[in-house]
């Protein structure tokens, strides 16, 4: 019986396996004993994971408090020399929140945005954005009262991603059945604490590591209803299709793929069609405020993050072309992420092919805004959960949030004594990217080699795969065709002998 199989199996434990994990539990008292395993406890790895993702994401908000009363306004840079800032505020009166304006039916006033017509989000994350505005007191219209508006609606948008932020954990926890405390990764995650209410990401990537979980359970039309969902939040969940295929594809399992597949068109369908399709003026026709996140995306210049900027201000020349760059570097990720799925000796786990192709969208994408790291944590702590990688990883992070925020305080200021200067920006710019190298190395490293991978050494073979899990090849390249074949004349030779 497979351990796949076999409901005995004890959890893994990470200070049995992990030097880092075995070293910091001291401070606890030593590795875990044999008795803590015996489930009698109502501290469960997803009891305790979930607590220490919400006690994290406290302590992240605990970080922007210096910049809760005031800090949110342009031309502040103390938001900056804080590290403090958030879109959440700032779009509440920028998008016509405040103005009780409609996501996508009602034009923003220029005055208003500042030359946006409309929201530049996908349309779950508005209605996300909506529903919080819907539960923000909206009196007065002063500018303190403005300011106090715009402070609640940060904090109502925080406790909705903090059930996000307890979501995504759970999900990662419960994915790898065996695994559970693969999930501290994500809930300790340093950039995840500093990142989370940036933005409104971790509703997208709650989603998608809901979409994972359910994936592997057997569930994968469960599974692409909700990567539709995450994909009608934010474009990167939709990269994941892209593994499936690969892994369906060389393992024939194509029933399942087409489930998720037309699980996740519905989804979107469902969601989007609605605001997508204007019936007036002798309709149909697609609405503006729809396709504006589209236009935007398509029509933006070389931004924050990117390595493109790096180049951009050392040629000190805009990059007009910067799309087509960007879409090439892609596209020859995506070949050699194709190519490891087909031709290594063993078929890749998909959490690995996953993080690798989003992975890859991140670093050659024109833009990197701070809060993108979430999309990587789940993903990461399901291909390489090891903590001194993960840590390396995540320092480089760390290190390109304190980066962005300094060099927004040195442009914005004016102070050529006060930030970061540009070269110093493209070191945390350059930092960022290599750690990302870094931890897409290890993991392609142990794709080729699954004695290397940590999720396999206990003889598993990819406990997130759902259908996948131990399923035989079918449709094979290069070395992982050369090795079938010496193991098909080896099976028929010694069929020979015996007969």
């Amino acid at each position: 019986m497979s351990v796949r199989e076999d409901p005995q199996a004890q959890p893994v434990r990470p200070t049995d396996e992990d030097p880092v994990a075995r070293a910091a539990s001291e401070v606890l008292g030593g590795p875990v004993g044999r008795r803590a395993l015996l489930g009698t406890s109502w501290w469960t790895p997803v009891r305790v994971i979930a607590l220490v993702a919400i006690g994290m994401f406290a302590l992240g908000m605990a970080q922007k408090m210096p910049c809760y009363d005031g800090g949110w306004f342009f031309g502040n840079t103390a938001q900056y020399t804080h590290a403090c800032y958030s879109d959440i505020p700032h779009l509440y009166s920028g998008r016509g929140f405040a103005d009780d304006l409609v996501p996508y039916f009602h034009r923003i006033p220029q005055k208003v945005s500042g030359g946006m017509e409309y929201l530049e989000y996908p349309v779950l994350t508005g209605l996300f954005m909506e529903v919080a505005s819907w539960l923000t007191p909206h009196d007065g219209t002063s500018q303190s009262a403005m300011q106090h508006r715009e402070q609640i609606y940060w904090m109502v948008n925080a406790g909705m991603l903090m059930v996000c932020a307890a979501v995504m954990a759970i999900c990662v926890t419960r994915t790898h059945r065996r695994r559970p405390w693969d999930g501290m990764l994500v809930a300790l995650a340093p950039a995840f604490a500093l990142t989370a209410t940036i933005n409104w990401d971790l509703f997208a990537v709650a989603l998608t590591a809901a979409a994972l979980l359910m994936w592997s359970r057997g569930r994968p039309l469960t599974a692409g209803i909700l990567l539709g969902l995450a994909t009608a939040a934010k474009f990167y969940p939709l990269l994941l299709l892209g593994p499936l295929f690969l892994l369906c594809l060389r393992t024939g399992r194509w029933r399942a793929f087409w489930s998720a597949t037309g699980g996740a068109v519905a989804a979107w369908l469902v969601v989007n069609v609605p605001v997508m399709i204007d019936w007036r003026d002798g309709g149909p026709h697609v609405r503006e405020g729809w396709k504006m996140f589209y236009t935007f995306s398509q029509e933006r210049p070389v931004d924050f993050g990117s390595v493109w900027l790096i180049v951009s201000q050392r040629a000190d020349t805009p990059m007009d072309d910067v799309n087509t760059y960007a879409t090439a570097m892609m596209v020859l990720a995506c070949v050699g992420v194709a190519a490891l799925a087909l031709c290594a000796p063993r078929r890749p786990r998909l959490a690995q092919l996953a993080f690798l192709i989003v992975a890859a969208f991140v670093v050659t994408n024109k833009v990197y805004s701070p809060q993108y790291v979430l999309w990587l944590i789940p993903l990461a702590a399901l291909a390489r959960p090891r903590w001194r990688d993960f840590l390396v990883w995540q320092a480089c992070e760390v290190m390109y949030f304190l980066g962005i925020w300094m060099y927004l305080a040195y442009t914005g200021s004016g102070d050529q004594h006060r930030g970061l200067p540009p070269e110093g920006y493209q070191l945390a710019i350059v930092l960022h990217v290599l750690g990302t190298l870094y931890l897409c190395a290890l993991v392609v490293r142990d794709a080729l080699m699954p004695e290397r991978d940590p999720v396999r050494q206990d003889g598993s073979d990819d406990p997130s795969g759902g259908v996948l899990d131990g399923a035989p090849d079918v449709f094979v390249l290069g070395e992982a065709r050369r090795r079938a074949r010496y193991e098909g004349a080896a099976m028929s030779g010694w069929g020979t002998e015996r007969g």
